[in-house]
């Protein structure tokens, strides 16, 4: 360790230099990294829509509708001549209309009339669109240069190109607002005005290093990209601070600041590397989710913890010792009080809530369990964007629809319109395009136009498009899925497939929850396994471990109680992000007061803990939850959003236990951990293993 903290302090200027040239080459790099927004794409390649999709783009030109693309005040003929327009228009794959399910030379009083209103009705033409994959934003542009103000588009095609749009934008208005809220928190809680710079100028770098290197993974998701930076930016600062606070109790000592500086990077390492070491593990738990989307925003904030870590205690160091004397020059005040008190504030509170926390973790335990559940990104309802409007209108119009795509082995017309019949027959489904059923089985393909017949058949498979009134997730759009796939396999078996964001979103239901299983036993294994080198004691990981999981119990089951649904990749992160950033707080107060109790009896040690640990918690807790606030309140994204609120929510119930669950927990099995605990040397009056003088078994008795 001295040869370290002897090579950072004596080459500060060239790792300066080279830390902000890297950072700088980051940041112009992670403006080329591609975004997915396609959560789908993220699922196991053995679910059935994933081998579904496959096969359909290796079989057809045209993938699955996922536009439904509206004009007003048209006849037949414009209607038509809206639907070339938009075949030709750029990133559109296909459209299909009325004119592929019905033959417009006849009179459309003599069609099928609820075959006819799903197409046009009261001079309103609605298209279904096919999008090209990537090319949503260019697409939907041309859509709207066709249609104009009046017409309107929806469906996941469109909400993908609108995510992409406002991606960038939402995480600079997030970090515009968070930065200056950040700097608000740092400069109330030091005593100088450019040291909250210097932390945030540590994380920025590493932030933009993280960012930049992402270009290495091929592509990022847009939830990696949007969330990562801040949940980096809010948990790793508390680096920053550990070591810059060292340094300024040395300097108090050691008026070389060089030396004082080495002192401080030897004194603070531990703690930086556990509070990293356990946010990582947290992180890395998602890695092991078979939905891949676990891995990609597991292995950016992983990735970012350690860019975090290495600039705390290499660039920070380096930096300071080149900048230092502007924070003797831009000292200032305390501004916040010494909270030295605020054990005998919060004591009357330890018994009370640690009792009620006992009554309510098992029933929020079920509760969070019991919660509905959506999967994907999200109705658009109550937002004031266009696509909003647009949907609306559609809806208004002509009613919700969602389709999915049959594929069946080609070949026989007589099963294919059996299974076409059967289909109907499924409540909720309005309509199913097929050979069979638009043209007829008895006409034989070779008569007509290839562009009719690609539609439906390609070399080896036919193709059968449902829909339904539905929306793309919940219980009615599942069960109604499960009922196609049953027809499906009745007649061909493990040769039929179904595909479509509702089959995708289905078997993406199936895949994530068994994943939460898998991912909270490894976080809580992994953190188990960090605090209990840490501590070396076989209570006290277990006693912080509930601490933080009875947070995030509480956490999550309050929409079960309010009746609302829960988006499962939020809460599939928000049980590894929760765990491991707010562990730490249970850690430094748990750590400070096996300090205490070494020389003083519990109660006081648990009093004088709080007294000197009990800002820097808040501070932690402050900047997080600010974190979690702002991506909830500027994010459009629902998933993001709600990631942000469940952040915020979470951090402030993590602060709370912290500070009076977990004190009343050590204070209740003080004997158990004095006996469990490795060289635990705790204090002993008299006979009374607890801290029990005479005076304090008065006090508690009393």
């Amino acid at each position: 360790m001295d040869r370290f903290t002897a090579f950072v302090t004596g080459h500060r200027i060239p790792i300066v230099v080279v830390t902000l040239l890297l950072a700088a080459a980051a940041g112009v790099a992670a403006l080329f990294v591609p975004i997915n927004y396609d959560l789908t794409s993220y699922l196991p390649e053995s679910t059935e829509s994933t081998r579904a999709l496959e096969q359909m783009n290796a079989e057809f030109d045209a993938s699955v509708p996922n536009a439904r693309v509206m004009v007003n005040n048209v006849d037949v003929e414009q209607a038509l001549t809206y639907k070339h327009e938009l075949a030709a228009a750029q990133g559109v794959e296909g459209v299909l209309w009325l004119d592929d399910v019905a033959d417009l030379g006849t009179p459309l009083e003599m069609l099928d009339q609820a075959t006819v209103e799903q197409y046009y009705r009261d001079g309103h033409a609605l298209f279904d669109v096919t999008v090209a994959e990537g090319e949503e934003t260019e697409a939907l542009q041309a859509i709207y240069d066709v249609v104009g103000e009046d017409g309107s588009a929806t469906g996941q095609a469109i909400n993908t190109a609108e995510s992409e749009a406002m991606a960038g934008s939402e995480v600079a208005n997030a970090f515009a607002i968070l930065v200056p809220l950040i700097l608000l928190i740092l400069i109330i809680s030091t005593t100088s005005w450019i040291e909250p710079v210097f932390f945030l100028l540590a994380i920025g770098v590493s932030v933009l290093l993280n960012m930049g290197t992402n270009i290495f993974l091929g592509e990022v998701s847009y939830i990696a990209f949007t969330i990562a930076p801040i949940l980096q930016l809010a948990v790793s600062l508390d680096y920053a601070i550990f070591l810059l606070h060292a340094f300024q109790r040395e300097r108090e000592k050691e008026p070389d600041a060089v030396l004082a500086m080495r002192r401080a990077m030897k004194q603070s390492f531990s703690a930086i590397a556990a509070s990293a070491a356990t946010t990582m593990f947290g992180f890395a738990a998602l890695g092991f989710m078979q939905f891949r989307i676990g891995a990609d925003l597991g292995i950016t904030l992983c990735k970012g913890i350690v860019f975090s870590f290495i600039c705390v205690v290499v660039f920070l160091p380096a930096f300071t010792l080149a900048a230092y004397k502007l924070i003797d020059k831009t000292h200032h005040r305390r501004f916040l009080p010494t909270f030295k008190g605020v054990g005998k504030v919060l004591a009357p509170l330890r018994i009370p809530v640690f009792a009620l926390v006992l009554v309510l973790v098992v029933p929020c335990a079920m509760a969070q369990a019991s919660t509905q559940f959506t999967y994907g990104m999200g109705s658009t309802e109550g937002s004031q964007t266009r696509v909003a409007r647009d949907t609306a209108a559609i809806n208004d119009t002509f009613g919700q629809s969602t389709p999915a795509v049959v594929l069946v082995p080609k070949g026989d017309m007589g099963r294919e319109l059996e299974l076409a019949e059967r289909l109907e027959q499924i409540p909720h489904v309005t309509s199913v395009l097929s050979y069979p059923m638009a043209v007829g089985s008895q006409i034989p393909t070779g008569f007509l136009d290839p562009a009719v017949t690609e539609q439906f058949y390609s070399e080896h498979d036919a193709r059968l498009v449902v829909y339904a009134d539905t929306e793309s997730e919940g219980t009615t759009a599942f069960g109604v899925l499960e009922q196609v796939r049953n027809e499906v396999r009745n007649l061909y078996g493990d040769q039929g497939l179904t595909a479509g964001m509702t089959a995708s979103l289905y078997d993406m239901k199936g895949v994530v929850t068994e994943d939460n299983k898998v991912t909270n036993l490894i976080a809580i294994a992994a953190i188990l396994l960090v605090l209990l080198l840490t501590f070396k004691s076989a209570t006290l990981p277990v006693i912080l471990i509930a601490t933080i999981e009875s947070a995030i119990f509480i956490n999550l089951s309050v929409p079960y109680f309010t009746g609302e649904s829960l988006n499962y990749l939020g809460f599939l992160v928000i049980n590894t992000v929760q765990l491991g950033a707010t562990v730490d707080y249970a850690i430094l107060f748990t750590d400070t007061y096996r300090t205490h109790r070494r020389s003083m009896p519990a109660r006081e040690a648990l009093a004088r803990t709080l007294g000197t640990s009990f800002q820097s918690i808040l501070v932690s807790a402050s900047i997080l939850t600010a974190a979690g606030l702002v991506l909830w309140l500027t994010s459009t994204n629902n998933i993001v959003s709600l990631l942000g609120l469940l952040l915020a929510r979470g951090t402030l119930l993590s602060f709370f236990l912290v500070v009076t669950f977990l004190p009343a927990a050590l204070l209740i099995f003080d004997k158990l951990i004095a006996k469990t605990t490795w060289r635990a040397g705790f204090f002993r009056a008299g006979s009374a293993a607890d801290g029990g003088t005479k005076s304090e078994k008065k006090e508690a008795s009393s």
